[in-house]
């Protein structure tokens, strides 16, 4: 019997495969939120020590050539579930030990397997990000990375307002209930099943785990980036 979240994943790799290879096009620019995230973590692998680095989500693997390319002396692998955008990946010159098959929700390696676990806009699209969460901890052996939404920064100031006072009173998975009928997902073409997200959602959690997180702004502007920001990127630094 499949459940509701297998149905959902189900979908969207169905969207992911059906456009493939328009997903450069329709996902990837120089000037985006990840890509500033991508070039931010990539100049603190020296600081944290990181030789190894493991990519959770990597569409046709921009953040792993992009990795190649800047620090070749560094291990990169990344997943990815869709087949169609591993190929596309392939044809872009990574390898199939480069770029492998896998699903966060549950990573196929032990604990501390690499020295840092990174994702770019993959947590929008996870119904249980949580789970994800513990499994990119798991794995990393001293320092998690996630860019990604934050939808308490995103719209104007009554719509940004709205949303983090009803947060902040713990009503805002009953508006998302009610405003997407239930189903707690918007359908899109040009982002395909995904859910309302913040990387705020899942700061407690990160923070158990790590004695140090730096927020970084990637989206929007503001002092507080909660309150301004539409994208954000976490690092978090477990203890030595």
């Amino acid at each position: 019997m499949m459940h509701r979240s297998d149905n959902e994943a189900a979908l969207q790799r169905q969207y992911y495969g059906e456009t493939a290879n328009e997903y450069d096009d329709a996902h990837v620019t120089e000037r985006d939120e990840h890509y500033f995230a991508l070039s931010f973590m990539t100049s603190v692998l020296d600081d944290l020590g990181v030789r190894s680095i493991l990519d959770i989500g990597s569409g046709t693997g921009r953040a792993v050539l992009h990795l190649k390319q800047k620090r070749p002396d560094v291990h990169v692998v990344g997943v990815e579930p869709v087949d169609g955008l591993r190929e596309v990946g392939y044809r872009r010159g990574l390898s199939e030990t480069e770029l492998v098959p896998g699903d966060v929700m549950g990573l196929q390696y032990p604990a501390g397997a690499f020295d840092l676990v990174c994702s770019f806009g993959v947590l929008h699209h996870v119904r249980h990000p949580d789970v994800a969460i513990a499994e990119m901890l798991r794995v990393a052996k001293t320092t998690i990375f996630i860019s990604d939404c934050n939808n308490f920064g995103q719209g104007s100031f009554i719509t940004r307002s709205t949303k983090q006072s009803l947060n902040s009173l713990r009503l805002w998975r009953c508006a998302v209930f009610l405003k997407t009928r239930g189903r707690g997902y918007t359908l899109s073409g040009g982002d395909g099943l995904a859910y309302s997200y913040s990387v705020y959602s899942n700061y407690a959690q990160v923070q158990k785990a790590c004695d140090r997180i730096h927020v970084l702004n990637t989206g929007g502007d503001g002092r507080n980036p909660y309150r301004a920001a539409s994208h954000v990127a976490l690092l978090g630094i477990k203890p030595t």
